[in-house]
């Protein structure tokens, strides 16, 4: 059966409010943060903040009112949002708590009605894929740069606050959470793909993202402490990673400006993470880059060492080296594990990170989603 028969449960609209919390508090608690570092004369560390958030903000903005003029014109969106409506949510920055009004209405007609249409949970999947998506955009644009921002703070300034705490535990836990929850969605709105298993296979899957992104946020942070002009070797690595993208010919937007947009988001994401960006065969590049991240990572703790040695003496410079070796090692053999031997996948399957050896051709949005 494909994932997308499936019914949209009582559970999955409790884990939909459930991102809808951490949405929210993820936003809020860094408006509170940036708030109170003006208050107290840190006008740098609270525009960094606030920039983080609003550019965020504004490019998922961009792409959501994109996929509903897109949706519009095939007559799947609700005919009630006229272009007029349109424009305002996304310019007053509420599209995507309109995309969750929607989803969480919709989906809860659903579990109410008993005579719900074949077609409605596929529709209700489409509106869960779209909104994770644009979540999982938003958790590499503002809170994977908020949590090494605040991490500099903490290690380099020794500042600290109970906000700022919050306000890093808040966008780690959405972090696993938008990771995990764009992987379920997207897999059950497939009707080519398995649905991705609960329990151990989702457990590892996440483990293995967490452990991998976690050391490559410290290992920046480092670089950082180093010299802030290491922030152009970022940049540089984003220019590789677009480059990527353009070279793959990426065709997921409608609009040429958009796409371009696209490629340069999933250029900052493949900073931290790697992602299919067609759907084929990534073994060579997953393995390239990889070993590239490792040890780039761990040449962030021995060039601050070697040029920086008073660093040595801080208390958190031992620990922080334990655990990029620690969680670098975990989360490639979690990355094994999970690819090796929980990975969704048909007997006729071909090992091409989950999707089949002749997928279909690319008709919907869906289906030129990041695939990993």
């Amino acid at each position: 059966m494909a994932s997308t028969g499936s019914k949209f449960t009582i559970f999955r609209w409790l884990c939909t409010l459930l991102g809808l919390i951490f949405y929210v508090g993820d936003i809020g608690s860094d408006l509170l943060l940036s708030v109170q570092y003006f208050r107290n004369g840190h006008v740098t560390w609270a525009a960094l903040t606030l920039v983080f958030v609003l550019i965020a903000s504004v490019c998922i903005q961009m792409f959501s009112y994109a996929w509903f003029k897109d949706d519009k014109k095939n007559e799947e969106n609700d005919k009630d949002l006229s272009t007029c409506h349109l424009i305002g949510i996304h310019a007053l920055q509420i599209g995507i708590l309109t995309r969750y009004y929607q989803l969480l209405k919709k989906s809860f007609k659903a579990l109410c009605s008993s005579k719900t249409q074949e077609e409605e949970p596929l529709r209700i999947f489409t509106l869960a894929t779209d909104l994770s998506m644009l979540r999982m955009f938003e958790t590499f644009l503002e809170s994977v740069p908020q949590l090494i921002l605040q991490v500099y703070i903490i290690l380099e300034h020794n500042h600290r606050s109970n906000l700022q705490y919050i306000s890093m535990a808040v966008s780690f836990v959405n972090i696993a959470w938008a990771t995990v929850d764009y992987r379920r969605c997207l897999r059950r709105s497939l009707p080519y793909v398995n649905e991705m298993p609960s329990g151990i296979p989702t457990a590892v899957y996440l483990s293995y993202k967490v452990f991998t992104i976690t050391p490559r946020i410290l290992s920046l942070t480092l670089f950082i402490m180093l010299s802030t002009f290491s922030t152009l070797a970022m940049a540089l690595i984003w220019l590789v990673a677009t480059i990527w993208a353009f070279v793959e010919n990426t065709e997921f937007c409608t609009s040429r400006v958009l796409e371009h947009l696209y490629r340069a988001v999933v250029g900052f994401i493949l900073v931290f993470t790697f992602f299919n960006i067609k759907g084929e065969n990534t073994k060579v590049p997953m393995t390239l880059y990889y070993i590239f991240i490792v040890c780039h990572n761990l040449a962030a703790p021995i060039l601050l060492f070697l040029l920086k040695p008073e660093s040595e003496g801080t208390d958190y410079f031992l620990p922080i080296i334990f655990f990029i070796l620690l969680s670098n090692s975990l989360g490639l053999g979690f990355l094994g594990l999970y690819y090796s031997l929980l990975h969704p996948r048909r007997p006729e399957e071909d090992e091409v990170d989950g999707m089949e050896k002749r997928k279909p051709e690319p008709k919907t949005r869906l289906d030129r989603f990041l695939q990993i």
